[in-house]
């Protein structure tokens, strides 16, 4: 059964940072690409971030590039979003999306974990 749990989610000021994780279970995790996503209540789901193989392979929303690094170690089946100068609008759920390379139904999300940036 695959599972991929986000962590590290929480309360942060303004100009803050925080740093997300996910733990994958149950899959081949270097064959899957993964991502990102966040979802505001009534908001459309937003890709924030994708990672392919390597660090050097990854693509990020206009909205958090230079502010958010993903990275992922594909020995400890973990992905991270280091979130830096968090504003105000970054807040909201952020998810764990992992989708096979190559087969398109092997398609999983994490259950989310919130972020919110107050002051």
């Amino acid at each position: 059964q695959v599972q991929l749990v986000e962590s590290g989610g929480g309360l942060v000021q303004p100009g803050g940072s925080l740093r997300l994780s996910c733990a994958a279970s149950g899959l081949f995790f270097s064959s899957y690409v993964m991502s990102w996503y966040r979802q505001a209540p009534g908001k459309e789901r937003e890709l924030v971030a994708v990672i392919r193989d390597t660090e050097r392979n990854t693509n990020y929303a206009d909205l958090v590039k230079g502010r958010f690094t993903s990275s992922r170690d594909n020995t400890e089946n973990t992905v991270w979003l280091q979130m830096n100068s968090l504003k105000d609008e970054d807040t909201t759920v952020y998810h764990c999306n992992a989708r096979h390379f190559k087969v398109d139904v092997l398609d999983y999300w994490g259950q989310g974990t919130q972020v919110t940036v107050s002051s």
